[in-house]
């Protein structure tokens, strides 16, 4: 399909699902159902099977309709959907890909815990073939840590130890988890923001069927790469309109207070002006990539770059604003259901930023996988990945 017909295809889905005349669930399953959520997944599913760039036709097309919020869903968007795609049985994909795009289910991610966070292949949460009413399954036990959204999510993305006896990576399953099974329990984890948008989740004898199984038992580590990719992608690739996200927001600061500016800021706001077009251009280009291919190593530079970014710009927004830039004083135990980065003050802004280069693989793990695995760098070297896992030091 070409661009021009692709184009005449969104339109005539405009003309005939009026977003005037429906509630915002109904169109977006009309736009799922008639491929033009994501245009590079296939024909029913949510897509036609068509390059991925071309997705940018469809969201020309339709600018100011009613869409999904990627704050609220960015974890099933960015991360499961990919996931399911490349490793789900038919039926998966039938019955999770379509609420997760609406915005019907939310997703989230459990994967770090206090003992595995930078070395995720660690991870011991076990998972046990277990058997209920004649269903052949797996009763899993353990705690994961620093989960967004586990307190608003209807599904997680699980990787859990299915065999302690091999080597670390090769004993690692990965599955989809119901968090509404009673064996789940949530429970917030404040920030320094005051806020609990993310949380620990403890699973106790929680059960889940085989047939919620992604991918081959033990072949965990290999789907995981593929969700942690995509996650650094979603995180430091996502596209935005030049002056988006936090440098537009600083750039409006300088605008607005003529009576801050000093020549040694200014230089300061032009570097970092120059370093997030930088990104920007660098993140499309990535983005074209895609269309080709699945992510690769090149998304935790972009992941990287992202984080000390909005370090950088929220730190000299708050040097802009002077005494307005400290006042932030509500540390209420909320949860929210998203992050508005954006639209807070200075001071969320300042205190948020200081997780971006943890959250999504910390700058210390993604610099060691741009060094060997895109500059080719010798790897350090590792003693504990020829042991079985229960003969690890713990």
């Amino acid at each position: 399909m070409s661009p021009d017909e692709l184009r005449e295809q969104a339109r005539a889905f405009l003309a005939a699902n009026d977003p005037s005349t429906l509630s915002l669930l109904d169109f977006l399953r009309a736009r799922y159902d008639a491929g033009l959520a994501w245009v590079h997944f296939p024909v029913g599913l949510g897509g036609l099977g068509l390059a991925r760039e071309l997705q940018a036709v469809v969201d020309a097309e339709l600018t100011g309709a009613p869409d999904n919020d990627p704050r609220k869903i960015g974890i099933g968007l960015g991360m499961a959907a990919p996931t399911i795609l490349a490793f789900g049985t038919d039926e998966q994909k039938q019955r999770l890909l379509r609420p997760l795009w609406t915005g019907e289910e939310v997703w989230c991610q459990l994967f770090s815990e206090p003992g595995a966070g930078s070395d995720l292949a660690a991870a011991g949460t076990r998972a046990v073939r277990s058997e209920r009413d004649g269903v052949a399954g797996w009763q899993v036990t353990g705690q994961k840590v620093w989960t967004s959204s586990a307190h608003t999510a209807r599904w997680a993305i699980l990787l859990a130890r299915s065999d302690p006896d091999v080597p670390k990576h090769a004993g690692l399953s990965y599955f989809v988890l119901d968090m509404t099974d009673p064996g789940v329990e949530v429970r917030p984890l404040r920030q320094i923001t005051g806020e609990a948008e993310f949380n620990e989740v403890f699973m106790t004898d929680a059960w889940l069927p085989d047939s919620d199984r992604l991918g081959e038992v033990g072949d965990g580590w290999r789907v995981a790469q593929t969700t942690l990719m995509n996650e650094r992608v979603a995180i430091g690739g996502r596209p935005t309109p030049r002056e988006g996200g936090m440098i537009g927001v600083v750039a409006e600061t300088w605008r607005s207070n003529p009576d801050i500016r000093t020549p040694e800021l200014h230089d300061r706001l032009l570097d970092l002006w120059v370093q997030a077009e930088a990104l920007r251009l660098a993140g499309s280009r990535l983005r074209q990539q895609l269309a080709v291919g699945s992510p690769g190593p090149e998304g935790s530079a972009m992941k990287l770059a992202f984080a000390r970014l909005s370090q950088q710009l929220s730190g000299l927004e708050v040097e802009l604003l002077g005494e307005e830039g400290l006042r932030y004083d509500d540390w209420t135990l909320r949860r929210p259901d998203l992050v508005d980065f954006t639209g807070r003050e200075a001071g969320y802004r300042y205190l948020r930023a200081k997780g971006n280069s943890i959250e999504g693989g910390t700058s210390e793990v993604l610099r060691n996988i741009i060094a060997e695995r895109v500059l080719g760098l010798p790897a350090e070297a590792r003693v504990d990945t020829k042991v079985a896992w229960k003969d690890l030091p713990r």
